[in-house]
Parts: C-alpha cells; structure tokens; sequence
C-alpha cells in the first residue's frame, strides 16, 4: 500500500492552545476581579514569628502588668461591695488595662500582616466577590475542584507541613528529654520559665519553617497565576478588537468620514473664482475675497477622477477653468483644503485671478 503523507499542524495558530503572555488589560481586568498571585501561608507565618518576636520583646512587659493585675484583684477588689457600679468600673479597668497588655502584641502582628498583603499584590479594592453567585453551589462543579491538581497540590503542601510541624515538635521535645526529668526539683517559677522558653523556641522553628515553605508557595501561587492569565492568539487578537475598534467597521467609518468631506469640498467648487488643472491629472479650485481674506484660499483640490469631476462642476455652474501645470502641480503638493496660496505662488495666482476677473469683466 502506498505511503500517506501526513502534516503536522500547529495549533496554536488557529487561536487554540494559550501560550502567550497575558496583556495589560487581561491583567488589569483580573486584578478588579481579585485575581492575584496571593499566598495565605505567607501571610500566616509572618504573622506567627511577629507574634512570637513580640513576646520577647516585650515579655518582661506584659509580666509585670499581669502581675500588677491580679495583685490588684486579690489585695484591692476582693472584699468590694458587688453593686452595678464597682461591677461596671471593675470591668471597664481591666478592659483598659487588658487592651494596654496585648497592644504591642496586636499593633504589631497587624501592621506587619498590613505589610506583607501590600508587597504581595499593592493596594486592591474589591467589591466583585461581595456579589453571590449560585455557580459556586453547583454539586458538579464543587465535585471537580475537589479532584482537580490545585486541590491535590494543596493537599499536598498541608501533608509536608504536619510533617514538618511534627518533626520539629518531636526533636525539640526530644532534646530536652532531660530538662523533663529535673523539673520535679526546680520551683514553680523556674518550671514556668522552663516551659516557656522551650514553647518559645519551638514556635520560632515552626515559623521559620513555615516562612521558608510560604516563599515557595508564592513562587508556585504566581507561577499558577501566570499560567491561568495566559491568552491564545486569538485572544489577543479579540481583546485589540474591542479596544481598537473592529478593523472592518473602523474602515467604514473612514469611508464614510472621506465621502462627507468630498461631498462638503464638491459643493464649495461652484463658488470658485478659477479652477487650475494640469490639465487632466490635477485640478486646484481657488477663491479670493478682498473684504474678507488676505490671500486666494484653496477651497477645492483632487487627482484624477476627483479633479474631472471638480472640472465637471466648474464647467456647469460656469466657472473659468485654466491650464497652468506647474501651478496646478504645485498647489496640489503643497497646499491642503482650507489653506492660503503659499507666498513664493501669489504671483502666479494673481496674475491668473487677475486674466479670471478681466474676462469676467470684474473690478478688484
């Protein structure tokens, strides 16, 4: 049997596959939508070392107003009358004195969760999300995303971080196998300094492992972003379609734009003084009011079939039609509708107005 020859075709050139980068608008359209490369982890983990940093810092700060704290309740406010006065100003200073303990604490974990939102995708409003969609109840739908490769990846990334939350539960655990064994003979304070140093020097090891993890799970969250924003050919070509205007209706517009204008240039010709030709290839129609202008003003001009039919007009409604190539040739080039004659050519003009108006049997 003989050999059937076959073709490989590039689909990608009939608008099919999206391999192209997204443009500007796709982006900017996105990013209204509240679609941006964003990583939750990322956020969470500065959070957390925030949260921890804070502590140390300000330790020896909160311990001394938890202390002032519960001094006051059991030196001052246990033998107080209970009326709904002592009631209401007992909780509206410790309120005050309970929001001064956990500022340093809240100001800072949210200026830097403010922080981290803002180096990740800026300053975004969006109201599209607000807006219920009866399309994200959809059983088939919610079913597919369950099993989809975002799904699995995600499932995968909270696996390796219990894994690694785990691991480094159990060594830190582990390497103070023997603290444990000595904490019978060391005082309550020393227990409690004891436990809070080894649970502070865990949390900075999960949230460092956590930070570390969050930054490649950006990488991966732009990559996926990148990949959703891409556009085929024809998408591109879609999307300057309707900003530019489509190519076809665009040109009928200018058609239509020429024909208006031509038409609005054939009906001055009849108020020309002189038509100047070439004579068939050009043809320039000139028109001078002394009262009102300072030079002979273009009123009319055209090439070939435009210049016949300007030629046509003069010769019906009268008007005097002179050959002068050179002049007809240098009007045409130089000048645009609505234009006074150059200054190097009023002398030419007007000795041609001057012969118009003579056989006219007009007076200047």
């Amino acid at each position: 049997m003989p050999k059937t020859k076959r073709y490989a075709l590039n689909l990608q050139h009939f608008g099919g596959d999206k391999t192209e980068k997204a443009t500007p608008k796709k982006r900017q359209e996105a990013r209204k939508k509240g679609q941006v490369a964003k990583s939750a982890e990322l956020s969470g983990a500065v959070v957390l070392l925030s949260a921890l940093l804070t502590l140390m810092m300000f330790g020896d700060f909160i311990k001394e107003r938890v202390v002032k704290l519960y001094t006051d309740v059991f030196q001052n406010r246990m033998m107080m009358q209970v009326t709904p006065e002592n009631v209401s100003e007992l909780f509206n200073h410790y309120g005050i004195q309970i929001l001064i303990l956990l500022a340093p604490l809240f100001i800072i974990t949210f200026v830097m969760a403010l922080v981290v939102n803002l180096a990740e995708v800026g300053f975004m409003m969006v109201t599209e999300g607000l807006t219920p969609k009866f399309s994200k109840i959809n059983p088939i739908k919610g079913f597919k995303n369950i099993f989809s490769m975002r799904s699995f990846v995600e499932f995968l990334k909270s696996i390796f971080k219990l894994l690694i939350i785990g691991y480094l539960v159990y060594s830190t655990l582990w390497g103070e196998k023997e603290n444990f064994a000595s904490l019978a003979h060391v005082s309550a304070e020393g227990a409690y300094r004891f436990a809070a140093k080894m649970t502070m020097n865990l949390g900075i090891k999960i949230g460092a492992a956590l930070l570390i993890m969050a930054v490649f799970d950006y990488i991966y969250q732009k990559y996926e972003h990148e990949k959703s924003l891409k556009m085929s050919k024809q998408d591109i070509k879609d999307e300057y379609k309707k900003m530019e205007g489509d190519p076809i209706i665009k040109g009928k517009i200018r058609e239509r734009q020429r024909r208006m204008a031509m038409q609005r240039m054939m009906q001055e010709v009849p108020n020309a003084d002189v038509i100047i030709t070439n004579p068939t290839h050009f043809a320039v129609a000139l028109k001078y009011d002394g009262s009102q202008m300072e030079a002979p003003q273009i009123i009319a001009k055209g090439q070939d079939f435009v210049a016949l039919r300007i030629r046509e007009l003069a010769k019906e409604h009268g008007v005097i039609t002179m050959e002068n190539k050179p002049l007809a040739r240098a009007l045409f080039h130089r000048t645009e509708i609505g234009d006074v004659v150059p200054a190097d050519l009023f002398q030419a003009v007007a000795e041609v107005l001057a012969y118009v108006y003579k056989l006219n049997g007009k007076r200047r």
